[in-house]
């Protein structure tokens, strides 16, 4: 399947973004997940002055092949063959789930992996409007995570295009505990993780940098942390970088802690994205959590996240 593409830029030039109509329809409408967020903000991002930046391109599903290489092969076919108990998807969440959860989980893995692929080939900031799915861990699904994009994508990129050394800059307020735990013996990537202390999981990981925040630390005492955290990305020296941008960690949200404003987001985001220039890291982002009451706020911090995105990578050229 050619990937479907939006806007009007070049694919190589313009900054591509990958989105499918399964990120909201493949969840049910009673789950207790803002569903609809995705679809809300391409229509945003489709009315900004920026739009003509950007390339939105439809994934593929991910194959079988792929998702193994972070993942157990009986919690994959239990999930392929809807076996999974009860049990196990509570744990993740997004229940009840609908028909379509299998074909959305593929397409959205499928999604960050290809964001991947363009970003290893062409270089600049690539993107996925869904995922960041840093809780699943390698035999289990959980806080909403089914399988882990980010471990995936960081393997995928070092078994099969030839990159040395990955870093994953996990910024989401909770911690990246089964990100870390799946790359826990892989010396060829890096696992960061800024995240607020009290925060679910309440039983945390141990990631190659940790760096914990105090709940209601604001803006300033945040970007302490977050840039100590791209210093030790940086000092890796990686040929690509994963990018966990969740803007959950806003003021308004109910499931974060750290009371961080939306232009202290927006001064996170830039941060990263002109480091990442000043030394040509391939970049990728993984749109992360926002659970904003009401959605707005977290829509805001995403929109200016694309958008942004599409600025510092069109720099790139």
């Amino acid at each position: 399947m050619t990937p479907n593409e939006l806007g009007n830029a070049s694919t190589n030039q313009s900054f591509n973004l990958w989105y499918h109509p399964l990120y909201t329809d493949g969840i049910h409408v009673e789950a207790r997940f803002p569903r609809e967020r995705y679809q809300i903000l391409l229509n945003r991002l489709k009315d900004s002055e920026q739009f003509h930046m950007f390339a939105i391109r439809e994934p593929r599903q991910i194959s079988k092949d792929s998702l193994l290489l972070a993942h157990d092969s009986t919690y994959v076919d239990e999930f392929l063959e809807q076996k999974l108990s009860e049990k196990e998807m509570r744990r993740i969440g997004l229940t009840p789930w609908t028909p379509k959860m299998i074909d959305r989980t593929l397409c959205l893995t499928g999604g960050a992996l290809e964001a991947t692929i363009h970003a290893v080939e062409y270089g600049g900031i690539t993107g996925n409007m869904a995922g960041g799915t840093h809780h699943a861990h390698r035999d289990f699904g959980s806080g909403y995570c089914i399988f882990n994009d980010l471990a995936i994508s960081a393997m995928y990129a070092i078994e099969k295009l030839g990159i040395k050394r990955v870093a994953i800059l996990d910024l989401d307020v909770h911690q990246g505990d089964g990100t870390a735990t799946i790359l826990s013996n892989e010396a060829r990537t890096r696992t960061i993780s800024v995240h607020c202390s009290t925060n679910f999981p309440f039983r945390k990981s141990i990631s190659d940098f940790d760096l914990p925040v105090e709940p209601k630390a604001g803006d300033e005492l945040f970007m302490e942390k977050v840039r100590e955290a791209v210093e030790q990305c940086v000092d890796f020296q990686p040929e690509l970088v994963l990018y966990q941008a969740g803007v959950d960690g806003l003021e308004q949200d109910h499931l974060g802690k750290l009371c961080v404003t939306r232009e202290g987001m927006q001064e996170r985001n830039q941060y990263v994205f002109e480091k990442m220039l000043q030394n040509r890291i391939p970049t990728v982002i993984f749109m992360g959590g926002g659970y904003s009451k009401p959605i707005e706020h977290s829509l805001d911090s995403f929109y200016d996240l694309f958008i942004d995105a599409s600025i510092w990578n069109n720099r790139w050229s």
